[in-house]
């Protein structure tokens, strides 16, 4: 650096020295300019020039050394060294790691921030974004705005000995970048051969219904399992972070036939389910309905044992007042019994003494329209009564006993 400093110094105090001539004097001498920084330099770098012997032109005697200077290296060897040494920094950024090799041989991980390393030959680092999620498709390759099939990876045999089309998506970071450097010679590839073994494992164990409806999460689940405990085996490095079911479907050959046999499955569930709801209507009502029975029936039971046990003590009543006064006791219930079968028939009263014609007397009819004719006359009260306030309970009551008294004698005087 300092050699250069003096170049350029020389170089220019020459200019400026070539301009002010020039305004003096005229142009300048280009041969001088150009003689002067060869001086300079052979000055700056210890040489002598040819032909050259202290202004005399004679070369004096060198000890044995040849014509041409010698030139001082270390500087140079010196600035070379130092620039060899800053080509040891680097910047580990966030998320990274750097894996220092020495001779090839790993010698340390080192965490970001600004590090420095024994430059090349002696020591080299490999930066790996160890938090980066990269991502692996199975069965299927993103292509722009669409995407292409790989039947070879997505084809496989269920537990029921059905074939699918399945595809899917793994998602993964780093762990261990060491690992990930040394263990792996095709990352891709060992990821991808982890995850076909890992689902058609899964998916062979599987009926064909589960994998294609409700089983997708646990499918991913137990495929992602299996396939960190295949990579942590292998010491991969490689953490599994997520497996996303992206398509499951039987084959295109076969999906028209599949199609029917769903329709038929979504019918036969259609049905099952109006007779649940039918089952669920008509259940209810029938167990109110038994049980209604059942509370008639005991309440009848009931009934029939309490009539029973009343009829059964009242014998036994009746035998009692029998045992200690027979006559007494028959005559009672030969007079109830009279009663009963009476109060229950047509009553007729039939009359030949007094002459040769048959008086008629329905004395059933007779009574029932006495009943209409005073339940008549009640309500006609009532409305009176309504009508005239002043009217006391009493008159009333002494009006229809005399009309019934009128009605009593004029039936006498036709029975007479």
């Amino acid at each position: 650096m300092e050699i250069m400093f003096k170049l350029f110094g020389f170089v220019g105090n020459k200019i400026s020295k070539v301009i002010k001539s020039s305004n003096n004097d005229g142009p300048p001498d280009l041969d001088e300019l150009v003689n002067d920084l060869k001086s300079k330099v052979n000055n700056v770098f210890k040489l002598k020039p040819k032909g050259s012997n202290n202004g005399s032109g004679s070369q004096p005697p060198s000890n044995g050394a040849g014509d041409s200077g010698i030139v001082k290296p270390l500087p140079i060897i010196i600035v070379i060294f130092l620039l060899w040494l800053a080509t040891g920094f680097y910047i580990v950024d966030q998320g990274s790691r750097g894996v220092v090799l020495t001779f090839g041989e790993n010698t340390g991980v080192t965490q970001p921030g600004p590090r420095w390393h024994i430059p090349y030959p002696i020591e080299t680092v490999e930066i790996v974004n160890q938090e980066q999620v990269r991502t692996i498709e199975v069965g299927y390759r993103s292509l722009g705005e669409g995407a292409t099939q790989q039947l070879k990876e997505s084809l496989m045999l269920t537990g029921d000995e059905n074939i699918i089309d399945l595809q899917f998506a793994v998602q993964y970071n780093l762990k261990s970048v060491e690992d990930f450097l040394f263990n792996n010679r095709s990352v891709e590839g060992s990821v991808r051969g982890a995850a076909e073994t890992a689902i058609r494992e899964v998916v062979g164990k599987s009926e064909m219904d589960f994998v294609l409806y409700e089983g997708r999460e646990e499918i991913a689940f137990k495929t992602k399992s299996l396939m960190q405990s295949i990579l942590d085996l292998y010491k991969t490095g490689i953490n599994i972070t997520s497996v996303t079911m992206q398509n499951a479907q039987p084959p295109q050959q076969v999906q028209a036939a599949f199609d029917d046999a769903v329709k038929a499955k979504q019918d036969l569930e259609r049905q099952k389910n109006e007779g649940q709801a039918y089952a669920n209507d008509i259940v209810p009502k029938a167990r109110g309905t038994a049980s209604r029975l059942t509370a008639e029936a005991n309440g009848y039971k009931i009934s029939i044992e309490n009539e029973a046990l009343g009829n059964a003590s009242r014998f036994e009543q009746i035998l009692a007042e029998y045992i200690r006064a027979p006559e007494v006791t028959k005559k009672r219930l030969f007079l109830e019994t009279q009663e009963q079968i009476m109060s229950t028939v047509s009553k007729i009263i039939i009359d030949q003494k007094s002459s040769n014609s048959l008086l008629y007397l329905p004395l059933d009819k007779i009574i029932q329209n006495s009943n209409k004719n005073n339940d008549e006359e009640l309500d006609l009260n009532k409305a009176s009564n309504q009508r005239n306030p002043d009217v006391s309970a009493s008159d009333v009551i002494n009006s229809l006993t005399d009309r019934s008294r009128g009605a009593l004698r004029a039936r006498e005087r036709d029975i007479r």
